[in-house]
């Protein structure tokens, strides 16, 4: 059998590339290392004084302008998304990113040359399991000034699908998309980055873009342009002319998809979502994303993610009123001894020989709550404390055939804490665990009660089961 999580992988050999950086213009060359378990994706600035490690971090990004700048500690390297994407896409976890420049070099404009020297040198699996960020919700994400909507959906893999609309006659309205990541390899490295003929126009009269080259961007033509214009641009690039193709692009070079610009829009999110910090698991739908969107995006889902490993750490169950429960209302009205007005169990989710989760759904309806602070209702604490032994009797009445004929009775509850108020509107998830095994009836189970990501109730409790019938 399959193991459910692959194992960590690293690069199995060193490799180099040299370039230039696209928007310095300087030389710059990469190392990329192989590196150890749970190291993940760090850059480290080989050129400068303590060869300063920045980590792929989307908190420590600080320009998003015309690509993704990573600083810390006064060190900073740009231009960081191709090659996180390469690494992405190849499915590599662990890397060490040597540069001895403050830019990684801009190569073709696109992943290939990365994906091709990994793919050259090879890679090799580590001890530890790879953990993924399974999205656990929609999460959505929304800049109306730009027009820019992302969301997170739920997915057993990693999918993606942008949508970019520039209102322009030549690029129109374009999709990218892929249904799994090793489909980046052909369908999204190869693709380069693009420009609008007025934005190149900008970057060069202030001086940026100085490693630009006609085979490294793709240049959409959104004017007409004079011949003057034309030789001035064919000076700047040093080419003996320049001109506008039909399908309105500014350079002799084949566009390698119809829709390569969204695709390569489909790639900086790869790189630029890799600074989550940990492989993704889910469907990203977006529409006109750019390097600002997709780092707020990134934190976003860094902070889901967050909340995420507290709320394993404190194992608190993940509800999902989607799901199916176990045991309905009618099977747990058959399994316990309580009927209305007090079964404090609407829902079974979760159950194993040493644990069970149950759902209590809070209603302003329920009895309790016209005599109990009527003008301010709150659930009394007491039948928070019942309705979690009402769930664990569920727990250890699943384990016999005639459940109908048991009865479970209080012997002990200690530790004790009501940390905040329940009331009209919340669904309380209670989790109850054995804290040792059943013996001659008794058992003893460490119960809490959470509304949202709030604990809200724990105690540890002691019942005995007994047979009430024949």
């Amino acid at each position: 059998m399959a193991n459910i999580n692959p194992k960590q992988t690293t690069l199995a050999h060193s490799i180099e590339f040299k370039g230039v950086g696209l928007h310095t213009g300087a030389a710059v060359k990469v190392i990329l290392t192989p590196a150890a378990d749970n190291h993940g994706y760090k850059f480290q600035r080989i050129d400068l004084e303590g060869m300063p490690i920045i980590e792929a971090d989307a908190d420590l990004v600080t320009d998003t302008s015309r690509g993704t700048t990573l600083e810390k500690n006064g060190a900073s390297v740009s231009t960081i998304e191709h090659v996180l994407a390469s690494l992405v896409g190849s499915e590599v976890d662990n890397c060490l990113i040597q540069v001895d420049g403050p830019e990684m070099p801009i190569m073709d404009g696109s992943s290939i040359s990365f994906v091709e020297g990994i793919k050259n040198v090879g890679i090799v699996e580590l001890e530890e399991d790879r953990e993924y960020f399974e999205i656990p919700h929609n999460i959505h994400y929304q800049d109306l000034e730009n027009q820019v909507e992302i969301v997170a959906m739920p997915a057993v893999d990693y999918r993606l699908t942008v949508m970019v609309d520039y209102n322009s006659p030549v690029l129109g309205t374009q999709h990218a998309s892929i249904t799994q990541i090793n489909e980046f390899e052909k369908e999204i490295a190869p693709c380069r980055t693009f420009c609008f003929l007025h934005e190149l126009e900008y970057l060069l009269n202030n001086n940026l873009i100085k490693g630009g080259d006609l085979n490294n961007a793709i240049v959409v033509v959104d004017k007409v342009v004079n011949q003057d214009e034309l030789d001035r641009l064919a000076k700047v690039f040093n080419k003996e002319s320049v001109e506008v193709k039909k399908d309105g692009i500014l350079n002799n070079l084949e566009l390698r998809f119809s829709n390569e610009p969204a695709r390569h829009k489909l790639l900086d999110m790869v790189g630029d979502l890799a600074l989550v910090g940990m492989p993704l698991k889910g469907q990203i739908m977006a529409a006109r994303p750019g390097h600002a969107s997709n780092v707020a995006f990134a934190k976003k889902l860094k902070q889901v993610l967050k909340k995420e490993i507290k709320r394993k750490q404190e194992g608190r169950p993940l509800y999902d009123p989607n799901q199916k429960p176990l045991y309905a209302t009618k099977d747990i009205i058959k399994m316990l001894p309580h009927a209305h007005p007090f079964l404090l169990v609407d829902k079974i989710m979760e159950i194993s020989d040493k644990h069970v989760v149950g759902i209590k759904n809070i209603t302003y309806d329920q009895p309790f709550f016209g005599g109990h602070f009527p003008g301010d209702p709150i659930m009394p604490g007491v039948l928070q404390i019942e309705a979690m032994a009402q769930a664990g009797g569920i727990l250890v009445l699943s384990t016999v055939d005639d459940p109908e004929n048991y009865g479970t009775y209080f012997l002990k509850i200690d530790n004790t804490k009501f940390k905040d108020k329940v009331v009209p509107g919340d669904t309380l998830v209670m989790k109850l665990e054995l804290t040792e095994p059943i013996r001659r009836g008794i058992c003893a189970m460490r119960g809490r009660a959470w509304v949202g990501d709030k604990l809200v109730c724990e105690s540890e409790l002691m019942a005995q089961v007994v047979k009430i019938k024949n």
